[in-house]
């Protein structure tokens, strides 16, 4: 009788346990403690409870108002059962990550505002728990418990991030948008800096947590001695005019071996290089670096001298491939064009073949461009790219197609085609094909990616030399050579590029406000921090219309430097309609086996929800923020323009669940757990392309 019951009780038991493994009931919290879920940034989880036979019935748990609203790019991150992210103003907060309620707050929005965030990072070591985080040019260190700055790390709790750079950095713009990289007891920090030519140079940096210390330093671009010196003219790291080559979107580090992996962006002038002749080493590079000393193991460039801002644009991914039965670690990264590059992590050697292809020359004066760029060979590109377009290729939607068709005949278009008077097509656009929200990877090599596919116009124009601005006031002159590229000569700027007007801007703003602008930057405009307190005066009185003459008579401090040829600016090609001028679809969402290098599946990613009221659905759309993978088979993402949150099945890209956010959700989600229950939260502050302004982080549970 005995044994009946002991059998009987470890029958039950196995049922119990086993039914509590597969819905995740009696495992431990699981936590999403780093930006894009972990140091290899695979944006992947083990988490099991939602799947694909009950995604559908996710509804929202919590949601959380934060005190402003705007955009919120942040991936937020979940450490113990506290939820930390960052508002549209850069403010950091804590959150129970169960209930949505807050902890604390931290920052001042009225300095940083007008930036954006993609979160923070958490730090721990024995009971010293540490948020780390940027506003402005600072790198704050808080207690991770009460928000409040730790006094023994840099100054006061914080430590400026030109600490480390040289001299000619001074005073230059530079932000952090993206979370640092940690490796042990340091943090590796991404800057955005401007992108004209008067860039700070973009010195990767890594510092200490604990005191705030600098700890090493690799110079981008190189100085005397370096390895790759030569591909930039002499003493190029001495100039006020070669600067960039910098990690804006982040890295990815291998734990086990001590490689930090950092991707670069464009040396400046983004769009017109003749500053700046060679190859042009580090910059457009994906870096093998020593995490503890920042010693270069290895590298590679995926644009030679970048005049296209060919900036790479997400942290790469640390993936293990299969090939022939053999394991091999290996990084993978995405690329505005739409290629992925995949390398053996520890050689460097590509994983599959890269041909230097012939690419054309530049017919501006000045300009040298590199004769030859790299394409791999796999997998094949995920957006499609300039060479592809014709005037079959016009969208059937536009009413004034056959204009379109016309403009697209000026054009030139095929890949690599530099800046010209004429324009040139930039497919994908300057926000890829990839962009900051990057890849997901799973353990079985598939790499998932969501891709813009919105061509853009780049039409470079002769830039008069500032001894032509001598009949001009002091405002116009600051306004020609700062400004005009994006606004205007007639200051209408291009709305359908998210450039906005001036014109009546005094109706619409006061100068306390735009001064801000102009010290702070905002979106995609840098600040101008180089300016004096009296040429932003000058500036801002000339937009308002009331510049006075002693402002006007003011000698400039600042010296812009001379470029002879500029860009009109990021101008989209549209129809009248301010839709695409392509045709659909203007956003995908691809599966690739970075075993073979073959797809999987790939889809339209989207709708365009002025033609969805007409009865036109699955074009794709313009999408920011990245997608989530979990073990249990699905794919979340929200990213869109059409403001929907979706969940897809991994294996075949079928739909099973969307829902509409309270704003369009330009980020990307994080997954977790607690107390036995899983969570997945996204950041909803729309605002981007022309969607309404949210300030809400809501998380979604089974019921």
């Amino acid at each position: 009788m005995k044994t009946k019951i002991y059998v009987g009780i470890i029958v039950l038991l196995i049922f119990v346990i086993t039914s509590a493994v597969q819905t995740n009931y009696l495992t431990d919290d699981v936590d999403w403690a780093e930006y894009l879920g972990g140091a290899d940034r695979n944006h992947y989880s083990t988490l099991t409870q939602i799947k694909p036979e009950n995604v559908n019935k996710l509804q929202v748990a919590w949601s959380y108002s934060t005190p402003d609203s705007g955009q919120i790019q942040a991936n937020p991150i979940i450490v113990g059962g506290i939820l930390y992210g960052v508002t549209a103003s850069v403010q950091a907060f804590a959150l129970d990550a169960a209930s949505g309620k807050e902890i604390w707050r931290f920052g001042d929005p009225l300095k940083n505002w007008a930036s954006t965030s993609r979160g923070v990072t958490y730090w721990q070591k024995g009971n010293d728990k540490r948020i780390l985080y940027t506003a402005g040019p600072n790198l704050w260190a808080l207690d991770a418990t009460n928000g409040k700055p730790i006094e023994s790390f840099g100054e006061n709790g914080k430590i400026d991030l030109h600490t480390g750079l040289s001299e000619i950095a001074k005073n230059k713009f530079i932000i952090s948008n993206t979370p640092g990289t940690l490796f042990e007891d340091l943090i590796v920090m991404p800057l955005r800096l401007s992108e004209d030519a008067d860039a700070a140079p973009g010195d990767i940096r890594a510092f200490n947590v604990k005191t705030g210390k600098l700890a090493w330093t690799f110079h981008t671009i190189p100085y005397t001695g370096e390895f790759g010196y030569e591909t930039f003219p002499k003493d190029a790291y001495k100039n006020t005019y070669t600067g960039a080559a910098n990690n804006w979107a982040g890295m990815a580090v291998d734990q086990k071996r001590g490689i930090i992996y950092v991707p670069t962006g464009s040396a400046g002038y983004d769009f017109f290089g003749g500053n700046r002749k060679g190859q042009n080493l580090f910059s457009n590079c994906l870096l093998a670096l020593d995490a503890r000393t920042g010693k270069r193991l290895w590298h590679f460039q995926t644009t030679h001298h970048d005049i296209w801002d060919r900036d790479l644009p997400a942290p790469p991914n640390l993936i293990t491939i299969t090939q022939k039965g053999k394991k091999i670690d290996a990084v993978a990264q995405v690329t505005k064009q739409g290629f992925v590059f995949v390398f053996d992590r520890v050689t460097g050697k590509p994983i599959f073949p890269i041909k230097e292809m012939p690419v054309p020359k530049s017919m501006l004066p000045g300009e040298i461009t590199w004769p030859t760029q790299p394409i791999p060979t796999k997998p094949a590109p995920f957006a499609r790219q300039s060479k592809s377009l014709t005037e079959n290729e016009i969208s059937p939607y536009a009413e004034n197609r056959e204009e379109l068709i016309q403009n697209l005949k000026k054009y030139q278009t095929a890949t690599y085609s530099p800046g010209s008077k004429e324009g040139t097509i930039i497919f994908p656009g300057y926000d890829g094909g990839a962009e900051w929200g990057g890849a997901a990877t799973d353990p079985e090599g598939i790499l998932y990616v969501n891709a813009n596919e919105m061509a853009w116009v780049q039409t470079m124009v002769e830039n008069p030399k500032q001894d032509n601005f001598t009949n001009l006031s002091a405002g116009e002159k600051l306004y020609k050579s700062y400004c005009i590229a994006c606004h205007g000569t007639d200051r209408k700027g291009n709305p359908k590029s998210n450039y906005p007007s001036l014109i009546d801007i005094e109706k619409k703003r006061d100068k306390a406000f735009l001064t801000q602008i102009v010290t702070a930057g905002k979106g995609m405009m840098p600040g101008f921090t180089m300016l004096s307190a009296t040429e932003k005066q000058a500036l801002v009185s000339f937009l308002f219309g009331d510049e006075k003459k002693e402002i006007s008579a003011t000698t400039s401090t600042s010296k812009p430097v001379y470029i002879p040829f500029r860009s009109t600016g990021y101008n989209k090609f549209l129809d009248n309609k301010g839709l695409p001028a392509i045709t659909p679809p203007w956003g995908t969402m691809s599966a690739i086996n970075l075993n073979t290098g073959e797809y999987l599946w790939k889809i339209p990613f989207g709708y365009e929800p002025s033609l969805k009221e007409k009865g036109i659905d699955n074009t794709g759309t313009e999408n920011y923020g990245g997608p989530v993978v979990t073990a249990s088979g699905l794919l979340f993402i929200a990213a869109t323009k059409d403001g929907m949150f979706r969940a897809f099945d991994k294996k075949t890209g079928k739909l099973l669940w969307e829902t509409k956010l309270p704003a369009a959700g330009f980020a990307t989600p994080s997954t977790y757990q607690i107390k036995g229950k899983q969570y997945i939260v996204i950041a909803c502050g729309g605002t981007k392309l022309g969607t309404k302004k949210g300030n809400k982080y809501v998380a979604f549970a089974l019921p």
